[in-house]
């Protein structure tokens, strides 16, 4: 079964950090979030997967390259230079997809759900299609499904007084009669086409459209907040190891909790860790504090300052910092420090859309 990840979208929530890299690619403990992403859809049967990307240029296809050598299975770009709506994307898609059965996940979605179930019950029941739904606590602010037994009887948009507390969450398996569907819809008031009309449409001509419940936390990954709860989320599923107590790797006056996985040549020195955390490779930790449910990247270094519940990309530094660093989103290469020399005084350098709290 084929498969598409919608991966067009600009991140705007996520500026500055997604001005040079795309959401799909920012790390949730330490693996890119489209990984993700890729791993539930082939848990879910998926044998060939398109990328819908901006542009065939995007650095989404420089990271991934084919897929056989980075994620394990076939990757194909998918271009959308002016997405107009998800229902858009797969029309764009229709070429790769054909004329069978496909999987759909929206690149910024996360779950602890394999759902492998859920392409099982699609292929079973022979339905139009599956629709993966979540309970959420304000219903007004997602698409609601409304059900009637087994069956998903209609699709609300933002309900002011909703028929049930059950959010779609990201993730359908279509049969092809998803195309002849879009082409009967109009653009809505976004000037978008909305999958949810599709879908709908596919209800009003008599094509059954079946939940899957799913089961654990989903994480719509839009903003820095939600990134770093999937981080959180994510690192808490580590599975317990002992904290180690002979490594060459942990040097002087050192403490290394159970649940922390350390990088190859990567250097503790007079620091404390506590767990669950990952640190990459060719990191360097002196004379600091790392807290629990914190990411760090590859080729980082962090000199006398506190740190955790964070995510620090690789190529970064942060040295002297007064006071600990707390929810922290902090993007590749950044470097933040504390001068030592007089007056002592706060020196920013931000891209737009920076946000500082001092």
């Amino acid at each position: 079964m084929k498969a598409i990840i919608l991966a067009a979208g600009k991140g705007t929530r996520l500026y500055p950090v997604t001005l040079t890299m795309p959401k799909p690619l920012l790390p949730v403990a330490n693996k890119a979030l489209i990984k993700y992403a890729i791993e539930t859809l082939t848990n879910m049967g998926a044998t060939e997967i398109g990328l819908v990307v901006h542009s065939l240029e995007s650095p989404i296809r420089q990271a991934l390259g084919d897929g056989l050598a980075t994620v394990g299975v076939p990757l194909t770009y998918i271009e959308q230079t002016n997405p107009r709506g998800l229902a858009h994307a797969v029309k764009v898609a229709q070429p790769f997809l054909g004329d069978e059965p496909f999987l759909m996940y929206l690149g910024d979605n996360i779950f602890q759900d394999s759902m492998k179930t859920l392409t099982t019950r699609f292929r079973e029941t022979g339905a139009g299609a599956a629709i993966a739904l979540t309970e959420v606590p304000d219903p007004t602010r997602f698409g609601i499904a409304e059900l009637e037994g087994d069956r998903i009887k209609r699709l609300v948009e933002k309900p002011k007084d909703p028929p049930s507390n059950l959010a779609i969450a990201g993730v359908y398996v279509f049969q092809p009669a998803i195309f002849d569907a879009i082409d009967h819809i109009k653009p809505s008031w976004r000037n978008e086409l909305e999958i949810t009309d599709a879908i709908q449409y596919l209800l009003d001509q008599g094509h059954s459209v079946i939940p899957y419940i799913v089961e654990g936390w989903w994480i719509d990954a839009g903003n820095a907040d939600s990134i770093i709860l999937a981080n959180q989320l994510v690192l808490e599923q580590l599975p317990y190891s002992p904290g180690p107590q002979t490594d060459s790797r942990i040097q002087g006056d050192s403490a290394v909790s159970h649940r922390v996985i350390l990088g190859e040549n990567t250097q503790i020195i007079n620091s404390v860790i506590r767990g669950p955390a990952i640190i990459g490779d060719n990191v360097t930790i002196r004379d600091s504090y790392i807290g629990p449910y914190t990411a760090i990247g590859d080729d980082v270094v962090i000199e006398g300052s506190e740190i955790e519940h964070s995510i620090v990309m690789c190529h970064c530094s942060i040295r002297n910092i007064p006071g600990r660093i707390d929810a922290s989103l902090i993007a590749e290469n950044a470097h933040v420090s504390r001068t030592k020399a007089k007056p002592v005084t706060n020196r920013l350098i931000l891209a737009e859309n920076s946000v500082v709290q001092l």
